[in-house]
């Protein structure tokens, strides 16, 4: 007996997702497994051989997916074609969407009895929400990394979706603080981490704002100590844009330091995004800030459907960490919430108060880790020939 399970990956984060997905499964699975699908290194690693190498898929954004589309036409098909001709157990499609969901769908036309595990479920929650019902056809169970996603599919009349816990809560170790790093975000003076996003875009709308919003704290609180944990390829962008701040900054490079200024950071200036789960599974209180162009903004709002953009705050049902966007987000605005986060008071507290209830909507039974729940999903899915 053993299992034959294809795992189709579309960029980094599903890669990293992947991988451990491939060594729960193996410590889990009664029988032999033979693993085939599309990665990058992290599951090449794990013994993996990649169809192709996944920067084939790895576009993001209308224009870049444009310019590749014929690769990624062929690539679609070249994987279809390859999982029917190896008629696996069960497929395993984790995030890309894009690329993903284009595979499973061809799929199940094609194996209509095969069941297919989406790990990783799209954003249907914040927009374009006919997309749940609209997999119901080629994807027999979700695997969500956020704890609203199982009720939000169900409201949606999407496929079963389950819980399995976010990669993060893997890594706490790494995101608390230690008795000194505690005594450290107390001292003066107050370490803050500036958080301007990853993508080119975003930072060159949030530099000069997060800029000019430490100047003014600076005029509120007194001397603070500022770190920026900047993105590798962005690197040299970062550096010119602080250049014109008034306020001194660090930065640091990679993750284990970026988790390093974490545990000692007092306050954190962000934008929306994932790093703002990071924050607060680290205990950070934190104002986010962002800005996108007319045009996005004009489709976000036609399309967005949830109250906050902040993923603590959907986690929380409530808008406890402050949030500017757009026209909002102004150095002032910015400068006159965080400057309590950092002396302290109320809203501190408060904000303290709310993170500490971020564990408990997140965490799986058993302190259960996320890839083994999901793999233990999969294995269930799966049929042994």
């Amino acid at each position: 007996m053993h299992r034959k399970l294809w795992l189709v990956a579309g960029e980094d984060s599903g890669d990293q997702l992947g991988a451990k997905l491939m060594r729960a499964l193996r410590d889990l699975s009664p029988e032999p497994l033979d693993l085939h699908g599309v990665g990058g290194e992290a599951m090449i690693a794990e013994g993996l051989t990649s169809l192709f190498p996944i920067d084939d898929v790895a576009v993001m954004g209308y224009l870049p997916v444009l310019y590749r589309l014929r690769t990624l036409i062929r690539r679609i098909h070249q994987t279809v074609d390859a999982i029917v001709a190896s008629r696996p157990d069960a497929l395993v499609i984790i995030d890309s969407p894009g690329f993903t969901h284009a595979v499973a769908s061809r799929v199940r036309k094609r194996l209509p009895d095969l069941p297919i595990v989406n790990y990783v479920s799209p954003s249907v929650w914040a927009w374009r929400p006919w997309r749940a019902k609209g997999m119901r056809p080629y994807i027999d169970h979700i695997l969500a990394l956020l704890p609203f996603e199982p009720d939000a599919h169900r409201r949606l009349g999407g496929p079963p979706c389950s819980y399995v816990g976010h990669p993060l809560i893997e890594r706490l170790d790494a995101l608390r603080p230690d008795e000194s790093e505690r005594a450290a975000r107390e001292s003066q003076p107050p370490l803050i981490v500036v958080l301007p996003g990853s993508r080119r875009s975003e930072i060159e709308r949030l530099m000069p704002v997060f800029g000019r919003a430490l100047a003014l704290l600076v005029e509120r609180v007194g001397a603070i100590e500022v770190e920026l944990p900047a993105v590798s390829r962005h690197r040299a962008l970062i550096e010119r844009l602080t250049l014109a701040w008034d306020v001194p900054v660090r930065l640091v490079h990679g993750e284990a330091a970026k988790h390093g200024t974490f545990r000692r950071a007092r306050a954190a200036l962000a934008a929306s995004g994932t790093v703002t789960l990071e924050l607060a599974l680290s205990g950070i209180p934190m104002v986010v800030g962002y800005k996108v162009s007319r045009i996005e903004e004009v489709i976000a709002r036609r399309l967005i459907q949830v109250p906050t953009i902040v993923l603590p705050n959907l986690i929380l049902a409530e808008n406890a960490m402050p949030e500017y966007v757009q026209a909002d987000c102004t150095p002032k605005q910015l400068a006159d919430t965080l400057a309590p986060l950092v002396t302290g008071g109320p809203e501190r507290i408060r904000q303290l108060d709310a993170l500490a209830r971020i564990d408990q909507r997140m965490s799986l039974p058993g302190g259960d880790e996320p890839s083994r729940a999901a793999a233990r999903i999969v294995l269930g899915a799966s049929r042994a020939v």
